[in-house]
Order: C-alpha cells, then structure tokens, then sequence
C-alpha cells in the first residue's frame, strides 16, 4: 500500500468514481481539473493498493503553514479495512514535511464513521458552519489537528 500524489488522467477517474460512490453531491471534474493547475496549493493524493491503482484519495489545499483537507475517501467496497488510516496518516506525514503544522477540515455532523477516523488522527472540534451542506442540509463540524506530525 502506498500513499502519493495524483500522477495520471486515469489517477482522476479513479478519484471521480469514488466521489461518486461516496458523496451526494460529489466534486466535478472540472473543479479537479481547474485545483491540478494550481500545484502549489491543490494536493491529491491517491492510495494505492496491489488489487487496486486508486483505493482511496484526499484532496486538500496547503496555504502558508496549514492544510486544509477537502476531500477524503475509499473505494466502497474497500472500506472497514484501516485503508481511510492509512491514507490520512500519509497525508499528514507529507503534510509535515511541507512545513504544515496546523491541518483544518469541515465534516458533516451525521457523518460518524468520518468523525471516529478523524478523532483518531488526534483531530478536535473546533466550531460548527451551521447549513454547510446541501443535499440534505447539515451543519458541519470544523475540525483541527495542531500540529499536523
């Protein structure tokens, strides 16, 4: 299993179908395509497996000396494995050697499985966006992690 940047057009099609499989209103190509042409601050990172080229990703933005995660997410078939782990702490461990030491994220209140991955990685509350979500409308839980190593 190995955790590394988006390296090819079939890298983003592996990410778009689990976006699709695992969000409502999942993030477009276009929006991909447009965050890969800003390199200095879009990451996606892809988690690679034997069986599988894409298993899971994580899209988050770096500014200054945070991260700021995005999106994250496995394979639906793949999930209860440690996989979703795995990739967050690679991220984290690339995060840090960027110079992050502060990583922030949004996640929806009803979203339990995300909730117990994230309070794992050492993340807390921080405050909620109340109606952040559509499709349904949910508030969101701001979550940070300080410091990211």
């Amino acid at each position: 299993m190995t955790v590394e940047r988006l390296a090819t057009a079939g890298d983003l099609d592996g990410v778009l179908a689990i976006e699709d499989a695992s969000f409502n209103n999942p993030t477009t190509r276009e929006w991909y395509e447009a965050e890969l042409k800003r390199p200095e601050v879009c990451h996606i990172y892809v988690l690679r497996t034997l069986e599988c080229p894409v298993a899971g990703f994580c899209a988050f933005w770096r500014v200054a000396d945070q991260i700021h995660i995005n999106n994250l997410a496995v394979r639906p078939e793949l999930r209860g494995q440690g996989l979703a782990s795995h990739l967050l702490a690679g991220v984290m461990a690339e995060s840090a050697r960027m110079g992050a030491d502060r990583a922030t994220l949004e996640v929806r209140r009803s979203n339990a499985p995300a909730r117990r991955l994230y309070a794992k990685a050492g993340f807390t509350e921080a405050g909620v966006r109340r109606n952040y979500y559509t499709q349904p409308v949910e508030d969101a839980l701001v979550l940070v992690r300080n410091p990211v190593p």
